[in-house]
């Protein structure tokens, strides 16, 4: 086994999402299993928070900031370090003493109800300044280190501070485009107090994969090694979506390489289960990571929670209907033996079909029902996660289904096939579909006008949507040596 990770190293979750927040009970839960899988920090930072960037100014009024409190006891108690961080990016004057005490302000309040580690986050925002704040400091690295340095300074004066900072351009993509101005890693890295960690996302804002090089280059610029906030299994940018996958995509060696690892992963809190319980595999694991065996494991603890009012849900099931919620890049083994077992049967004139399609069709039906059986689960909280990702699945498989058998009978496979709970504009329609229609994109990631047909939205029966977010789906760039700036 690995030596035990260090103190410093920041091991955990963050409730960072655009969406609405965890409740007290999903959020004392969490607690409870990281406590269990050996994870050491909460970062408190939901987007939909008003306190977290329209109102970040604001202190906490007195029940929200009981909230914040009974969190830190109940962390505290499970050994779990909280931090909380806040937003000011959107509007703030980096030169105007007024802000710099408001934050200042908020953090107080957060170690006095139990905060251990603070953090400042100016991600997601224009990389532009008031004109007062060009003058005063001439760049945007400059502004936001100085404020960053004078916010540690203010809350170290009565005991140590840890602080984290979340910048502008955030991950490889960001920089290699220049946002935030040029050289602006570098310029923070040398302006930043050297005890401030770094938030950092990889190559991209999802990753794929975040190699030691990567990283090694990133620490070069920010004079220090980064806290990888791992967007892997979050799903804020893609509502249909959700990801049930393991951790993957970073070697073992990783771990080495960085100040801490927080998972920042799907809004809908009973989903988290084995991505989390991966990640935290891989965080104590041995050098020969098996991600597909971590993610197998995770399911057998999760399957419990799939107890029905009439049966429990079988193992291969619930791995079926998890592979088709896998990760950003990838479905799951079982999903892709699906689909290419699809392609080739559908590829097929239906008068050359043979045993095999017999058995496809049964396939699909078992998915169909699992995820129809997701209806009986008798936790309530689990079924509400997964209600319209599963029914939408289950209406794509129930189609499938019905198309093969139709196709399978002597009778009618010669026919046109419709059917009757599959209407033109109410399956794949709305306004959402047909903006989607409205550009292709190719493998590239580069968007085109789509072929026009002329039909109007009432009267088209929508094609396949394409999925939101595809071009994730490819490599990032490599950066270019020596600047993330070319």
């Amino acid at each position: 086994m690995h030596a035990p990770l260090p103190g410093s190293f920041l091991s955990g979750v963050i409730e960072g999402f655009y969406g609405p927040t965890w409740s007290r009970a999903e959020r004392i839960e969490l607690l409870d299993q990281m406590a269990a899988w050996g994870l050491d920090t909460y970062l408190h930072g939901p987007k939909d928070d008003v306190h977290h960037r329209a109102a970040w100014r604001q202190s906490y009024a007195e029940p929200e900031a009981m909230e914040l409190r009974t969190l830190a006891d109940e962390a505290r108690a499970r050994g779990i370090r909280v931090a909380h961080g806040f937003g000011p990016g959107l509007d703030v004057r980096y030169s105007d003493p007024a802000d710099l005490d408001a934050a200042i302000a908020r953090f107080m309040q957060a170690r006095a109800l139990g905060v251990s580690v603070f953090v400042l986050l100016f991600d997601d925002i224009p990389d532009r300044m008031h004109p007062a704040d060009v003058e005063r400091w001439g760049t945007l690295a400059r502004a936001q280190a100085g404020f960053a340095n004078a916010v540690l300074e203010a809350l170290s004066k009565d005991a140590p501070a840890r602080m984290v900072f979340c910048p502008t351009p955030y991950c490889g993509r960001m920089a290699r485009r220049g946002h935030g101005g040029p050289g602006y890693l570098q310029e923070l890295g040398a302006a930043l107090a050297p005890g401030i960690d770094v938030f950092w996302t990889g190559p991209e804002i999802v990753s794929r994969t975040v190699t030691e090089d990567h990283i090694l280059e990133v620490t070069g610029w920010l004079r220090r090694a980064p806290v990888l906030w791992d967007n892997l299994h979050a799903n804020d940018y893609d509502g249909r979506r959700c990801f049930c996958g393991p951790y993957a995509g970073r070697p073992p060696g990783l771990r080495g390489r960085l100040r801490g690892v927080l998972s920042n992963p799907n809004t809908e809190f009973p989903l988290n289960f084995p991505g989390l319980h991966s990640m935290a595999a891989w965080l104590r694991g041995e050098a020969d990571w098996d991600e597909r065996a971590s993610y197998l494991k995770a399911l057998q603890a999760w399957l419990p929670r799939y107890e029905g009012w009439k049966q429990p849900m079988p193992f291969e099931d619930l791995v079926l209907l998890c592979d088709c919620h896998y990760l950003p890049y990838a479905e799951g083994a079982e999903a892709v033996a699906l689909r290419e077992r699809l392609r080739g049967l559908l590829g097929t004139p239906p008068s050359r079909w043979d045993a095999n399609a017999t058995g496809t069709r049964a396939l699909l039906a078992r998915l169909r029902d699992a995820c129809a059986r997701i209806a009986d689960l008798r936790d309530r909280r689990l079924f509400a996660a997964w209600s319209r990702r599963a029914w939408e699945l289950r209406e794509e498989l129930d189609l499938l289904e019905k198309y093969v058998g139709w196709h399978l009978d002597p009778a009618t496979r010669d026919l046109p096939f419709q059917s009757d709970f599959h209407q033109p504009v109410t399956y794949r329609g709305g306004m959402v579909a047909s903006l989607q229609r409205m550009l292709g994109m190719d493998a590239d990631g580069v968007f085109r006008p789509a072929t026009c047909t002329g039909e109007s939205l009432d009267e088209t029966i929508p094609p396949g949507r394409s999925r939101a977010n595809e071009h994730l789906a490819g490599e990032p760039e490599p950066l270019p040596a020596g600047s993330p700036n070319p």
